[in-house]
């Protein structure tokens, strides 16, 4: 239905390919919604400081993706976030494997996010 998605017909797509079975009331589309706000807040965060809080980009990541799937979910941020946050993206939709290999390859990883998520995975073997 969406030939290309712009500023007009973002939420509209957003809304179609929403998918949460237990969705009770309106707000909590609109909940979910905020998460690419936060998204944005926490990778400008990064770029101005240098902090990061990892695990939480990645919960509100896994979120996006059980509401929208994947590849709904990698066409919304893309189109939301700034490219000039797409490397520390692109590490940590490659972590949570939702890029195909062909996607975003022109663009580099964050060598720094790396190390985090490899240590996080370490981290998670050890439990």
């Amino acid at each position: 239905m969406f030939k290309e998605i712009t500023k007009d017909n973002w939420l509209l797509f957003a809304q179609q390919s929403y998918d949460n079975p237990t969705l009770e009331k309106e707000v909590e589309f609109f909940d979910d919604i905020k998460r690419f706000k936060y998204l944005k807040r926490l990778f400008r965060k990064y770029d101005i400081t240098g902090e990061i809080k990892i695990r939480l980009i990645l919960n509100h990541l896994i979120v996006l993706q059980n509401v929208f799937g994947a590849e709904v979910a990698v066409t919304l941020l893309l189109f939301k976030i700034d490219k000039k946050y797409w490397s520390v993206l692109k590490t940590c939709l490659n972590y949570l494997e939702y890029l195909y290999s062909h996607e975003l390859d022109k663009v580099e990883t964050d060598k720094n996010i790396e190390e985090m998520l490899k240590e996080l995975w370490v981290e998670v073997l050890i439990f």
